[in-house]
């Protein structure tokens, strides 16, 4: 086991995973070229914080709340 899995265990589904990412990618571009300057920095954080969820398959608000992986997600 290596010691990354031994801190969390996997909250996300491989297809949120991909939707995360792909919705972190929109996300940061639109709010980069569409918003004035300080707000568009706040968007891109924001957005790239939703990405590395959906990369690293972990969402500590999902575990706060108890969400699980089933074997068949």
């Amino acid at each position: 086991m290596s010691i990354v899995k031994s801190f969390y265990v996997k909250n996300v589904p491989p297809w949120e995973r991909v939707l995360r990412i792909v919705a972190a990618l929109a996300l940061a571009a639109s709010g980069l070229a569409l918003l004035a300057a300080p707000w568009s920095w706040v968007t891109a954080a924001a957005a790239m914080g939703f990405g590395v969820t959906g990369l690293v398959g972990f969402c500590p608000m999902c575990a706060m709340v108890g969400r699980r992986l089933t074997p068949s997600s």
